[in-house]
């Protein structure tokens, strides 16, 4: 459970309580057990000084799937005397009209109230398909009823250290267009006044990238600090400060130099859409083989030895010197054409829990008369 997330064991709702599988063998033959109502406002009794204590209430399932029938009268019980809190009806199946639990319900109470939309209720579906299912059960305007898509939680699935996810939402790496990955120090020899120019050109065509520099510049060596400084007004020129970002200046305390370990750098691997890489010289260049070894494409110098000798057919390369807003147009017409890129950049941009938080479920949880903010 999330921190600070509170969990209450009902023992009566669960769909696996004994008296519920003995009344649930004779509800699906079509009788209604006399201990049914009894247990309804058991049901009522346990649940109300619970849910008084909400704001808001989210029911999955319940008012649209046969497991717990006494739950679903109990609920529409105190929605009909106005006692529940604001209630989003989260349905993601259908009893009525599954084709394996349909002959488990019959016409009349209580089974009707899973074919019954609820006044007080707003009710959501996982896509355009259940939305137009259920409206048709409910013979209700599609418009009535919410589509809030399922979502992924980058942190999980991208296996991501804490540090790592802390970094990547001070970044807003998220959010971007195209994340650029530079796992390199900073030193002249990396040519990152190329790299900020090409955020620039990408900028300027409309684009919205992070360009994500992982090394630091020496801290001690004051020539190195002033050509860090050097590359931080250069970029302040070029209007590319939210765009290109030094790891170095990004933690927790801006006012603090930041550095991570070799597994943050992992995790920026796996997130990121390229690795940036147009170094003057390398002595042979490691992160090529990194980024292939996590199927990250590649952008690089033609210089680099292990772009010559190891990456050659398989990357992109181009001349050190070359001009920036062209390395910058073949970027993204790779990008533009790229289905695999296309879908990565769609779901992080639109379907993580966060984003689906803040554009969909955020507004539902207004109360009447709030004006929330649609994202």
């Amino acid at each position: 459970m999330p921190e600070g997330t509170d969990f209450v064991r009902l023992p009566e709702v669960d769909s696996q309580h004994p008296s519920l599988l003995d009344m649930n063998e004779k509800l699906e033959k079509g009788e209604v057990p006399p201990e049914f109502d009894g247990f309804v406002t058991q049901t009522i009794k346990l649940l109300t000084p619970i849910l008084n204590q909400f704001d808001h209430l989210i029911v999955h399932n319940i008012f649209t799937k046969h497991f717990n029938l006494p739950l679903t009268a109990a609920l529409h019980t105190l929605l009909n005397e106005g006692k529940l809190p604001l209630c989003l009806a989260w349905c993601h199946d259908f009893t009525w009209t599954s084709p394996n639990s349909r002959s488990q319900v019959h016409p009349g109470y209580p089974w009707d109230l899973l074919r019954t939309s609820h006044p007080a209720l707003t009710y959501v579906v996982v896509s355009q398909q259940r939305q137009q299912a259920l409206a048709a059960l409910f013979n209700c305007p599609p418009e009535q009823i919410h589509v809030v898509y399922n979502g992924v939680d980058p942190q999980s699935l991208l296996g991501l250290s804490a540090e790592g996810n802390d970094l990547i939402k001070r970044l807003d790496l998220l959010a971007s267009d195209l994340m650029l990955l530079m796992p390199v120090r900073v030193t002249q020899a990396k040519n990152i006044e190329f790299a900020l120019h090409v955020v620039a050109a990408l900028k300027e065509r409309g684009s919205r990238p992070k360009l994500i520099l992982t090394g630091p510049p020496d801290p001690h060596d004051a020539q190195s600090m002033a050509y860090f400084r050097s590359l931080q007004d250069l970029r302040k020129n070029l209007d590319v400060e939210q765009e290109m970002r030094f790891v170095f200046e990004s933690g927790p305390d801006p006012g603090e130099a930041f550095y991570i370990d070799p597994p943050v750098v992992a995790d920026l691997f796996r997130l990121s859409d390229i690795m940036f890489m147009p170094s003057h010289r390398e002595g042979f260049g490691m992160p090529i083989l990194e980024a292939g070894q996590v199927g990250l494409p590649v952008f690089c110098s033609a210089t680099i030895p292990a772009a010559r000798e190891i990456g050659a057919p398989d990357i992109i390369t181009f001349e050190p010197t070359a001009n920036p807003a062209d390395v910058a147009a073949e970027i993204l017409a790779w990008a533009n054409h790229n289905p695999v890129h296309q879908l990565r950049r769609r779901v992080r941009q639109n379907y993580t829990w966060p984003a689906i938080f803040k554009r969909h479920i955020e507004p539902l949880l207004a109360q009447p008369g709030d004006a929330p903010d649609a994202g």
